[in-house]
């Protein structure tokens, strides 16, 4: 059997740059009007809401192929801040039908980018093992 940390790390860095970016492609097509909406109810501009494309597709991006990936983890990591924030407060404390908690899918994405921000990205990456970003 192959073990490797630098496996493990490819493999949590893919996942999470893929499923994250699903969520950008999703809104390159449907726009970003409600994080735009959702911001202005909250009393910031709506333009901020252009930012979900820098944490949902370059950041993802810059995860799946390794490169600046500590930053771009960080950047995904605060993107779902801002979206539960914004979205999803008070499901916080709450528990689903299932006996899991509500939001069990972001909370997987944010603790996920927080690995891959304090484990960066291993040796499987365009940036290597080299350098303070990667």
């Amino acid at each position: 059997m192959i073990r490797s940390d630098d496996t493990g790390k490819f493999i949590l860095r893919v996942a999470l740059g893929i499923l994250i970016l699903m969520h950008g492609v999703a809104k390159i097509s449907s726009g970003v009007g409600f994080v735009s909406n959702m911001l202005a109810s909250h009393g910031l501009p709506g333009v901020l809401a252009y930012g979900v494309y820098v944490g949902e597709i370059v950041a993802p991006v810059l995860l799946i192929i390794g490169l600046y990936t500590r930053p771009a983890a960080w950047i995904v990591v605060i993107n779902m801040l801002v979206a539960v924030w914004l979205v999803h407060m008070k499901q916080i404390g709450m528990i689903n039908k299932n006996g899991g908690w509500e939001l069990e899918l972001q909370g997987m994405y944010f603790f996920s980018a927080l690995a891959v921000a304090f484990l960066g990205a291993g040796r499987f990456s365009v940036g290597g093992t080299g350098g303070k970003y990667n």
